[in-house]
């Protein structure tokens, strides 16, 4: 039988994406974001999708069949039902989401043809187009690469069609749905109110939240109170991890804001936070009992999941899957041996999920079990750039560069800059699938040093001092920093750092105001460490990423520590670069000190006009 070459698409909400597999083996995947250059880009993704043809060598015609990932028309019907159970109420709301659904979402298989239309020419009859559900996607996307042949699978997100998280079972190439919780009932959505009411930006302020948690005072009064009374007013947990919502306090449903303001105002005891408005204590005690809340919930839905399947393993992804403080307590719970999260969990990793599903069951392909960790090669599915074409920019930009012909010169000389308190943006090879960077296209720096993250927050990032940075360290030396005896190779689960490297704590730590907490010795890598004494970690592994390995070895002979901080190279409101254009100009236009393009060195202070940084500033919009 020939292999089947397919093609999936997440498109027309956001993260729009593509992803080509040729029998059932992941070829190539990217995010459309990183071509366009707009973070969460809903358009069509013609970049991505060209991308994905040509690494996989394949023309339009050559496809056995395109996949998007849901089905539209389930969508409208939610719509419809939902203003109708509703009404009157949210009329304003209807009028406008109708007529853009009758115009572009109803007529969707045109759309998607209009767009491969842009991408090049094809016979339209030969296109076979399928719909996957959603949360099928979402599950294909983790239960496939996965290297378990049978395993429970578990997808929680904000809302697919109807379904808000899913139970299912992975065996073999099958994937069979067991239990379905359903819209407005939705932990994503949750999460996301409470997101949106401390200020952040719904679809991209999540991981924010889940930063700011940390810093809320785990024995408060305060912070136990906040959680009964979301547990009383706000969501009813029922014992297999369902949850109720009580719409009286949202507005998501039928209007056009996540929450009523005023009735939450009422419930917490204080306002809204506008967007930039001053961080008090009250804000992070309300994120971390909305966070041990979602822990609560999701360690209950892994439990039914046991209860149903009976497996040994736990396969995620859904966008509330990336929640890798969840990840970690559900792992140290024991309920599953290990758990395996989809890199890409949000709606990207859709396109990858409707792919596989079409591969493994529409079209009975058998699933191989991967060699490695799992099918997603690292999650490095992007594209690559040669010495050509950075030495074409190179000399576009009048960039001052030294070429290495020994990687473990570059990675030495590399390594002692960062030793020295330097930061680094560090471009190699493939670029990461999902919203990680995974040091591919990462700025790094030196875990040690207590003013990395501040340095790092308000000189590169040009973001909120308060959000925290992930260690990368090697997969050999993980337990020496971290109580972690599982790899963790795409920053989904938090652990503890190790009681040794800990610093002891004054007994008014809680009660210091919230940027003394930053500032004080937590640990001797106080640059990841949370307030909790916790880290968010990416084991790196020498059989997926040997150049990123290679570094940390060497900055480990350099100084004994075998680990690095690692942020995505990208300033705030940016997508992560993708081209070397890219990483040339917001390396210029922040204050990092060094770049490093696959085997080229970049010295700030040797490139021409090197201070005006303004020169090559870009505007992103507020995340």
């Amino acid at each position: 039988m020939s292999m089947r070459k397919i093609l999936g698409i997440s498109a027309f909400y956001h993260d729009s994406a593509a992803a080509i597999t040729v029998g059932g083996k992941i070829i190539a995947a990217a995010q459309e974001e990183r071509f366009t250059r707009d973070k969460h880009t809903p358009d069509f993704p013609k970049h991505a999708i060209r991308y994905c043809l040509d690494e996989a060598g394949l023309e339009l015609d050559d496809l056995d069949a395109v996949v998007f990932y849901d089905k539209p028309l389930l969508k409208f019907e939610r719509l419809l039902q939902t203003y109708y159970a509703f009404a009157p109420k949210g009329l304003i709301s209807f009028l406008k989401a109708i007529p853009v659904w009758l115009n572009e979402k109803m007529f969707l298989k045109k759309l998607i043809f209009d767009g491969l239309k842009e991408v090049g020419t094809y016979d339209k009859k030969k296109v076979k187009l399928l719909f996957p559900e959603h949360h099928l996607s979402h599950a294909a996307s983790a239960f496939h690469p996965s290297p378990y042949e049978r395993s429970a699978i578990l997808t929680i997100d904000g809302v697919g069609e109807w379904c808000t998280a899913s139970i299912g079972l992975g065996e073999g190439k099958n994937i069979t749905m067991l239990k379905e919780l359903e819209f407005p009932h939705s932990v994503g959505l949750l999460y996301s109110a409470f997101t949106y009411f401390l200020g952040f930006t719904v679809n991209s302020g999540e991981y924010k939240l889940m930063g700011l948690a940390p810093y809320g005072h785990p024995d408060a009064q305060q912070t136990f109170d906040f959680a009964e009374l979301i547990k009383k007013h706000i969501v009813d947990i029922k014992e297999d991890g369902s949850i109720w919502l009580n719409q009286a306090y949202f507005n998501y449903a039928t209007g056009l804001r996540m929450v009523h303001d005023d009735k939450w105002e009422g419930l917490f005891g204080f306002p809204r936070r506008e967007g930039e408005g001053e961080l008090m204590q009250h804000h992070c005690n309300l994120a971390l009992a909305i966070q041990r809340v979602t822990e609560e919930i999701v360690i209950k839905m892994a439990m039914e999941a046991k209860r149903l399947t009976q497996a040994d393993y736990l396969c995620m992804a859904g966008g509330v899957a990336l929640n890798c403080v969840a990840n970690g307590k559900l792992l140290r719970e024991g309920i599953f041996k290990d758990i395996y999260v989809q890199p890409a969990a949000g709606d990207a990793g859709g396109a990858l999920g409707a792919a596989l599903a079409a591969s493994h069951i529409y079209f009975g392909e058998e699933r191989i079990l991967p060699d490695g960790m799992d099918a997603m090669s690292g999650s490095y599915l992007g594209p690559s750039y040669s010495d050509k074409e950075i030495e074409l920019v190179n000399r576009k930009v009048g960039a001052v560069s030294h070429k290495y012909d020994d990687f473990e010169a570059l990675s030495a000389h590399v390594a002692a800059h960062i030793a020295d308190g330097k930061v680094v943006g560090w471009f190699q090879g493939k670029m990461e699938f999902g919203p990680r960077a995974l040091g591919n296209r990462s700025i790094l720096g030196d875990a040690r040093n207590p003013e990395m993250q501040k340095k790092l927050n308000i000189k590169i990032k040009y973001r909120e001092g308060f959000r925290p940075f992930a260690p990368s360290v090697l997969a050999e030396d993980v337990e020496d920093y971290f109580i972690q005896d599982t790899p963790s190779p795409y920053m989904l689960i938090v652990s503890p750092v190790v009681e040794p490297r800990r610093s002891i704590l004054p007994a008014n730590f809680h009660d210091m105001p919230l940027w003394d907490k930053l500032y004080y010795k937590r640990s001797d890598v106080q640059s990841i460490t949370h307030l909790d004494f916790s880290a968010r970690i990416q084991t790196v592994h020498r059989e997926t990423n040997p150049k990123y390995h290679s570094l940390i070895s060497a900055f480990k002979k350099q100084t004994g520590y075998g680990l690095v901080v690692n942020t995505s190279f990208n300033v705030r409101g940016e997508p992560i670069v993708c081209k070397p254009h890219d990483a040339y100009r917001c390396f210029m236009s922040t204050e990092m000190d060094v770049l490093v393009v696959n085997d080229f060195v970049y010295i700030k202070t040797e490139q021409p006009d090197w201070e005006n940084k303004e020169k090559w500033m870009t505007k992103f919009k507020m995340d």
